[in-house]
């Protein structure tokens, strides 16, 4: 008997990584092709065509792909576009879905933004297994969220709802973000907010640490990490500065969907009780009484090296769903 099987696609701005995962949650197998390497949109869906055909061939796969899940910047679930995609050589508007789907003979594609596919991933394979609310909260180069409310994504209106890392935390004299608003909280808990705040800090403080011997400019979160290891003060404070700010904004997002959980993915979510003691604490003392001991501050379970494309592959079989699902006979009246 043949086994069912999705594909996972994760397109980032330099790799796209693509994956064939079991019903399980086991990526048989991965690869991945240059993102960038292609300025015509179609030169690179048909790399990315040969690049997975060859993949599924060599791992017996013809003809068991039930669907597609794509993550991708700016991806839209209601029309599986691309819409001004950041770091991306195409636009504004990329109809990935359709592109995709034709290029392997109508399998069916959903699509959607790296956070919400890590969301789905962990409500299908991790830590969110069993729960039908909860916050995935994506803490890399910038913030990213997926919000599940009653066991759904929410997506909102047009697909683009659940930005939470652009929540405005300071509303005066507030870093200016990627976004071109000021004060976001991705300007100060993503990767690159840890990086500012470690220079900001070097600039008005001015006892000993291990950051000053590097080239403030060329700062990373990583150096922050490895200098709070170490024991140094400044880097600490950096942490819980940071963990303060996430924690104040936990608190607020609990407000509105009472999750039973937040969980975290990505580099600084590996920092462990560096930054989940003070958010932990933060959360605490900022949420309303009514929430207060309810949600669990999670890291995500997924595997790092596979949870890119088991996030996006979790959408391959919502995909194949939403295929079926139009052509399923009603048998009696509602």
């Amino acid at each position: 008997m043949s086994k069912p099987y999705v594909v996972g696609i994760d397109i980032g701005g330099t790799n796209t990584v693509f994956g064939i995962v079991d019903a399980r949650g086991h990526v048989v197998a991965a690869d991945s092709v240059k993102t960038r390497k292609h300025a015509d949109f179609d030169d690179y869906i048909a790399e990315l065509h040969e690049g997975l055909s060859r993949l599924i061939k060599a791992n017996e796969a013809e003809n068991q792909i039930q669907g597609i899940g794509i993550g991708a910047p700016n991806g839209n679930y209601y029309t599986g576009e691309i819409i001004n995609p950041p770091n991306l050589p195409w636009g504004p508007v990329i109809p990935l879905a359709e592109k995709v789907s034709k290029a392997f003979g109508g399998i069916p594609v959903a699509v959607t933004n790296d956070a919400n596919a890590a969301a789905v991933g962990e409500m299908t394979y991790g830590a969110a297994r069993g729960m039908k609310d909860f916050i995935m909260i994506t803490l890399g180069t910038g913030v990213g969220s997926g919000i599940v409310i009653n066991g759904q994504l929410v997506y909102g209106s047009d697909g683009f709802a659940g930005e939470l890392g652009h929540v405005i935390m300071k509303r005066n004299n507030g870093r200016v973000c990627g976004c071109g608003r000021t004060g976001c909280l991705e300007a100060y808990c993503s990767a690159t907010g840890v990086a500012r705040t470690a220079r900001e800090f070097l600039e008005v403080r001015t006892e000993p640490s291990l950051l000053r011997n590097l080239e403030i400019e060329d700062i990373t979160s990583k150096d922050v990490y490895d200098a709070a290891m170490a024991g140094d003060k400044l880097a600490k404070d950096i942490f819980n500065y940071t963990g303060e700010i996430l924690g104040e904004a936990f608190a607020d997002m609990a407000a509105f969907s009472s999750p039973q959980a937040f969980i975290l993915f990505g580099g600084l979510a590996k920092s462990g009780d560096l930054l989940l003691k003070p958010i932990k604490e933060s959360f605490d003392k900022n949420v309303m009484p009514i929430f207060r001991g309810k949600a669990k501050i999670l890291v995500s379970e997924l595997k790092e090296s596979d949870a890119a494309v088991l996030g996006a592959s979790a959408l391959g079989w919502e995909a194949r769903y939403r295929y079926e699902a139009p052509h399923i006979e009603k048998t009696e009246e509602d």
